[in-house]
């Protein structure tokens, strides 16, 4: 029993005495074995079964685009958002819209039981008649005129006259349409007949989405103050992005720009950037016009943002694989040597493009560079 296990042993330790052969011979070069990464820290030599296993890049100057990477919120693009003022006193009659609902121009929003309307159309009758009367008086004259049965002053006076009420007339319908009421009703109050017209309404100036409403029933409104609803086209909105620091200058009117909001993501373009510096955030405020054809984005809602540069930016990349960190947590990369070995180079790295950083300093065009298998090398000179 003994001797067995005697011989079990043996065997067993010469299979471990084996395989760290192995391992030694893999690490060496001409059957030596590496010495410690001290002794040459910089001239690491592989054997060719080794080598199988790095990937060299070989380092070139790139054009790339660079990229902003931010967060923004969203708003309403003011050119197609609007804020509606009550155009007339008195209390709200009915609310026939809701928010969210969607409107067409003109369409009517509420209607408000106010006397201005019956004061509006007493003014209109009353100007019309007046237009009328002093458009005949000054036909007259000019008829008269030609047999002189007018002087040319009185002529031009009732000329002028008839201009003076025309206008009044003119003014009197505009303040009818201001309060609401449509061409339509506005042609029948001003020939005399009967308009079933209860009071004022309040219309939608632009097509779009009710997004706010501030008035209730029976609420009492104040004409050009009253703030009555919000009204916007959603198919395009604003967002308005916040730029720190160096990025401010890679930033500018034109650049396109993608905006994720979870997994919706969009494209849009820079249309303004502020001049000035907020001096709560310290950001510049870069506006980025999106379309939002389905209503993804809302406002104040909180997304990221990619803006990218019109210019394209000369430089050398590297892949980032390529970059690792020494003891002292300074970046390196391995460059292929003349004579077949590798050696470490510090660099310093910018710029990330995607896969690549820009390197700032510690590599020329040219250079060869251990771009996969690098965290083999750094483990075999740290060995």
């Amino acid at each position: 029993m003994k001797s067995e296990i005697v011989h079990s042993t043996g065997r067993g330790s010469c299979a471990v005495f084996c395989v760290l052969g192995l391992l030694l011979a893999g690490c060496s070069s001409g059957g030596s074995v590496n010495p410690p990464a001290s002794a040459t820290p910089g001239n690491l030599k592989l054997s060719a079964t080794q080598l199988q296993h790095v990937h060299l890049h070989t380092v070139a100057e790139s054009k790339f685009r660079k990229a902003v990477q931010t967060s923004g919120t969203v708003d309403f693009d003011a050119d197609r958002a609007t804020g509606v003022l009550a155009p007339i006193s008195g209390p709200v009659g009915k609310l026939l819209v809701a928010a969210g609902d969607r409107v067409k121009k003109g369409q009517v929003l509420a209607t408000v039981e106010s006397p201005d309307f019956a004061a509006a159309v007493g003014a209109l009758r009353k100007a019309e008649a007046a237009a009328r009367t002093a458009r005949n008086i000054a036909d007259v004259d000019k008829d008269l005129l030609a047999y002189k049965g007018v002087s040319d002053r009185e002529a031009v006076q009732a000329q002028s006259d008839a201009i003076g009420a025309e206008s009044d007339r003119d003014a009197a319908r505009q303040a009818l349409a201001a309060l609401g009421v449509d061409a339509k009703s506005i042609a029948a109050i001003a020939s005399g007949g009967d308009v079933a017209f209860p009071g004022g309404t309040i219309r939608a100036p632009l097509a779009g989405i009710v997004v706010e409403r501030f008035i209730t029933p029976g609420q009492l409104l104040q004409a050009g103050t009253t703030a009555c609803f919000t009204i916007a086209d959603v198919s395009r909105v604003w967002v308005l992005a916040q730029v720190f620091g160096a990025d401010i200058g890679q930033v500018a009117v034109g650049d396109s720009a993608q905006i994720q909001a979870g997994d919706t993501a969009l494209q849009g373009k820079v249309t303004n950037v502020a001049d000035e510096v907020d001096a709560t955030t310290r950001a510049v405020v870069a506006r980025v016009s999106v379309d939002n054809p389905h209503g993804a984005l809302k406002k104040q809602m909180y997304v990221r943002v990619s803006i990218v540069s019109r210019n394209e930016t000369n430089g050398l990349l590297a892949p980032v694989s390529a970059i690792l960190r020494d003891d002292e947590n300074l970046p390196f990369v391995y460059v292929a040597q003349a004579d077949g070995g590798f050696a470490r180079a510090h660099v310093t790295p910018g710029y990330r493009d995607g896969d690549n950083y820009q390197i700032d300093a510690g590599l020329k065009a040219g250079d060869q560079i251990v771009a996969d298998g690098g965290l083999f090398l750094q483990f075999m000179q740290s060995q």
